[in-house]
């Protein structure tokens, strides 16, 4: 018993609490100084969903997209992945609140979303992209 609690800690990751992330965050700058837990664990979150190559460069076909959306099945050719891989990466995206999504028919389109990006960088230093 004491064994199997052991190789539970040790092989199964620790669950983060359930924030909703899904609108832009909203707090003081990190840069104006320190910040609370709640807050330091909403940007993380926001922050991990980005932390993938995969991610980084499906939000960046998003805004370089000349009709401002991109297809499931455009993403997953651009990026050289199986669509349900790139439809894993787009929900983790989604559930940060950095792209929205919206089914038509057979497929479904995806768009950044600009504000929440925005509202990531002023966070993380106020005089960013100004």
């Amino acid at each position: 018993m004491y064994v199997n609690k052991v190789w539970q800690n040790v092989c199964m990751p620790k669950t983060l609490p359930v924030v909703d992330i899904s609108a832009p965050v909203c707090c003081s700058p990190v840069a104006a100084g320190p910040i609370g837990d709640e807050a330091a664990l909403e940007i993380a979150l926001r922050l991990k969903a980005l932390a993938d190559p995969v991610r980084v460069k499906l939000v960046s076909l998003l805004f370089s997209s000349s009709d401002g959306e991109e297809c499931s099945r455009d993403l997953a050719t651009a990026v050289d992945l199986a669509e349900s891989t790139v439809s894993h990466h787009l929900s983790q995206l989604r559930r940060a609140g950095l792209i929205q999504s919206e089914r038509r028919g057979m497929n479904v389109y995806h768009r950044p979303r600009r504000e929440s990006l925005l509202a990531l960088c002023a966070v993380l230093d106020p005089n960013c992209c100004r």
